[in-house]
């Protein structure tokens, strides 16, 4: 293959400092002989080549200027520059001939996915901050998908995170990895430990983007450490996502039966261990499951936190249960949301209870003592990004803003996946 591309099963495509740690971790998961997709990787070089073809070096130092006002400016300048600019014949052609290579292969619509340099790392997993691009059908659409892979790293929501972690899209540079789409009939997350030593799974029907994006209540499938089943609770799955060619409502009776077999979760579950055995560190990951088996489609490192003892008079009040984010214990008033135009009540300290926890509400956490939502499961992109800064949420917590009353003082439990309010 040309330089800038290299196919995911080549052993250079573990490099993270090249390709990203969400595609170098694909890689490895391969080549130690897990199930994955097929594809390849664009280095990130391509974009740095980019930029400097379009000669925008000095447009992205000028997003950290101080006035807030030329900071923006150049952040949209950016934007439409690797939306608009003409590509470098160089990285181009290559790009074109191994997509082209790819889906004769394979017969299968893509998946563009951005691989940042700095994301699915301890402590900036940037879940959800990026784009992917679902069921790829045509070389203009793919040419496109990959231009907004590069214009995300000057997104606004990537520009707030990066500030809240003291970094800048001027030092850094996006690869993309491109794939199949796997034609999921199930798909979700898993967490390779927890609190009390389980491992925990989710699991929707169709692609899981709507778990990472907050919009079901997944199943949660609880297993012991060694892949034996503990629990299963079914979850509320009124919404599957597909390709362009499918999604939509669930049928009633499907929407409450479980997602998978016990035997599909105890061989998911060896896995998940097997994954986290390979990275040699405790992971969360995100998988589907097509009609030939089990695909892993990332894998990134999984903050941990103990549990909290709560102090008794706590347990006198009300409560409801949730699925757990997994870390933190936090305490404040209610502010309930029912739409993003309300997200300014929220204040310092704060407990948000909203619908839906989307990644969207990623700039909300750096100012709420926790995050109630009635959508959601232990392995939303909300969940990743609370999990890494120590705040305690409570996911797919059934009628949570009618009966949690807005401004009532409320205790979240992110370990146990419990919220309770005093009247």
């Amino acid at each position: 293959m040309h330089p800038y591309i290299v196919s995911l099963s080549a052993a250079e495509a573990v490099d993270a400092d090249r390709f990203g740690p969400k595609a170098a971790n694909l890689a490895r998961l391969g080549r130690a002989g897990l199930p994955i997709p097929d594809g390849f990787c664009l280095d990130a070089e391509a974009y740095r080549v980019q930029l400097a073809a379009l000669d925008l070096q000095s447009t992205a130092r000028a997003v950290t200027a101080m006035d807030a006002g030329a900071a923006r400016r150049a952040a949209l300048a950016m934007k439409l520059a690797l939306l608009d600019g003409p590509i470098v014949p160089d990285v181009l052609e290559p790009l074109r001939l191994a997509w082209r290579a790819l889906v004769d292969t394979t017969g299968a619509v893509t998946a563009v996915r951005s691989s940042a340099l700095v994301e699915d790392r301890f402590g900036s997993s940037f879940a959800g901050q990026f784009e992917s691009y679902l069921g790829v059908e045509t070389e203009a659409d793919f040419i496109t998908a990959v231009r907004s892979c590069w214009a995300a790293l000057w997104s606004t929501r990537v520009l707030r995170y990066m500030a809240t972690h003291g970094a800048s899209p001027a030092d850094t540079a996006m690869a993309v990895l491109v794939q199949p789409l796997v034609s999921a009939r199930v798909a979700g997350g898993g967490l390779s430990r927890t609190a009390e030593e389980k491992m925990v799974l989710n699991a929707t029907w169709g692609l899981g983007s709507a778990i990472a994006q907050g919009e079901v209540v997944p199943d949660r499938i609880v297993l012991t450490r060694e892949g034996a089943l503990s629990d299963t609770t079914t979850g509320r799955k009124l919404h599957r996502v597909g390709c362009v060619h499918g999604g939509g409502s669930v049928p009633r009776a499907l929407s409450s039966a479980p997602c998978l077999t016990p035997a599909q979760a105890v061989e998911l579950g060896r896995l998940l261990r097997k994954v986290e055995d390979v990275l040699g560190m405790p992971v969360e990951i995100e998988w589907a499951l097509d009609g030939r088996g089990f695909k892993l489609l990332q894998a990134r490192p999984l903050h941990l936190a103990p549990p909290q003892v709560p102090d008794d008079i706590w347990l006198r009040h009300p409560g409801l249960n949730g699925q757990p984010a997994g870390v933190g214990w936090g305490a404040g008033r209610a502010c309930v949301v029912n739409c993003e135009c309300e997200l300014s009540r929220v204040g310092p300290g704060d407990v948000l209870v909203t619908r839906v926890a989307g990644p969207a509400l990623s700039h909300v956490l750096p100012r709420v003592a926790g995050v109630v939502a009635e959508l959601g499961g232990s392995t939303a992109h909300l969940a990743s990004l609370a999990r890494e800064r120590g705040i305690p949420m409570v996911l797919g917590v059934h009628d949570a803003t009618r009966r949690i009353p807005d401004g009532a003082r409320v205790a979240v439990d992110g370990v146990a996946g419990v919220v309770r309010w005093m009247h």
